[in-house]
């Protein structure tokens, strides 16, 4: 049974106060009130449990020796281990009247943060527990300061990564494009770009690293300095494969590595030219419904620097839309284990053969969000290109 000493909680903390005999948590609820303290008493193990779970406590002051102890303290060192997986810096005194003090010495071992011996001496008592109070709850403002700045890093850290990623998409002529990234934590390892090199060129790029949060982001602003002055340089993307791998190589730790598509679209011929790192294959799909993989033909970027990339062209078709993604908008898992797929991209699809591509994009991801339960369980990002239907283009670049 709990039994509550009728004390307003004050500035001196809310101590939990664990005993099987009445007459003990008696004298030490009064004591303790006496001193402004506001007390809560339970006179089983499994009651402290309880309490602190759907109760707030600054301190526990409680007895290591129980009736129900097969061996000797048994109960109580188990206690004080199970309190302390709880909460590290919960304050927990533990009290004996065991002459021996080996027992006082465990629990220290297992987290107690002191303790006394029975009968014990009251300002002797309380000074130990103004002195765990002290120390726990200085405990709890440097942990609060420490997470306000971690909170402020990881603030200055997204901003940072969105700076890097385009602010605003160019316009294609004859296309509709859209594309959105959807980190897992504050800062996540998923890169896109889309780029005009010409009038007539557009670069769209998408690249995964393997890994999530800062480790990932750190190593996805090495690939975005990489491949920022290559992309200036008009290389053929196979090339660009090529030097970028080589200046990663250098860059990227053991076991991490890089899954990259880099793709030139020429509107004017309407032929999109490729190469494929190890990424997962981006969708094409035809205005007919039929659907082709851009599948990969090289080694993801990092780990093999003498890797000789190949590209691939296709031919863009009114109507055509043109999904690259990351594999965390594919891999999201609903309660059964069973991921998103690439099959339901191309349903989408091709049950909304007039959504614009910004629309596109928005019914993907919530839909792929929905099948997780709300959330991705990884980076997602994805990029939506579209061939307007019906629109035709002169030499120029312009739409007739």
């Amino acid at each position: 049974m709990r039994e509550t000493h009728a004390v307003t909680p004050s500035e001196m903390g809310r101590v939990l106060i664990a005993d099987d005999q009445k007459h003990i948590l008696d004298a030490l609820q009064m004591l303790l009130g006496s001193c402004g303290f506001s007390t809560e008493a339970v006179t089983h193990p499994a009651h402290v449990l309880r309490a602190l779970e759907t109760g707030q406590f600054d301190a526990v002051l409680m007895d290591l020796n129980y009736t129900c102890d097969i061996i000797a303290g048994g109960e109580g060192l188990e206690l004080v281990s199970q309190i302390r997986s709880m909460d590290s810096l919960l304050p927990v005194v533990v009290m004996t009247a065991w002459s021996s003090v080996d027992p006082a010495v465990e629990a220290m071992r297992r987290g107690a943060s002191d303790f006394t011996q029975k009968p014990w001496e009251n300002q002797d008592l309380l000074q130990r527990l103004h002195n765990q109070l002290a120390w726990a709850r200085a405990q709890r403002r440097a942990q609060r300061r420490a997470q306000r700045q971690r909170d402020e890093e990881l603030q200055e850290a997204r901003e940072i990564q969105d700076s890097l990623l385009p602010k605003k998409l160019p316009e294609v002529a004859g296309y509709e494009v859209a594309a959105m990234t959807q980190p897992l934590r504050f800062v996540g390892g998923d890169y896109y770009s889309v780029a005009r090199i010409s009038e007539r060129h557009t670069v769209l790029c998408i690249a995964d690293v393997a890994g999530k949060s800062l480790p990932a982001a750190l190593l996805m602003s090495s690939l975005q300095a990489a491949l920022k002055p290559l992309i200036s340089q008009r290389l053929a993307p196979s090339e660009l494969c090529h030097r970028l791998n080589r200046i990663l190589c250098d860059l990227t730790p053991v076991g991490k590595f890089i899954s990259f598509v880099y793709a030139v679209l020429d509107s004017v011929d309407n032929r999109l030219t490729y190469c494929n790192a190890g990424h997962n294959p981006p969708l094409l799909i035809r205005a007919d419904g039929t659907s082709t993989e851009l599948k990969a033909a090289g080694a993801v970027l990092g780990p093999f620097p003498d890797w000789l990339y190949e590209q691939s062209e296709l031919q863009m078709r009114s109507g055509d839309k043109l999904l690259l993604f990351t594999d965390g908008l594919v891999e999201a898992c609903n309660a059964n284990e069973e991921s998103f797929g690439e099959h339901n991209l191309i349903r989408i699809a091709r049950e909304n053969p007039t959504s614009s591509a910004e629309e596109l994009m928005g019914l993907l991801m919530r839909a792929a969000s929905q099948h997780g339960g709300g959330h991705f369980q990884d980076d997602a990002s994805l990029i939506v290109l579209k061939e307007i239907e019906g629109a035709t283009l002169d030499l120029d670049g312009g739409v007739q």
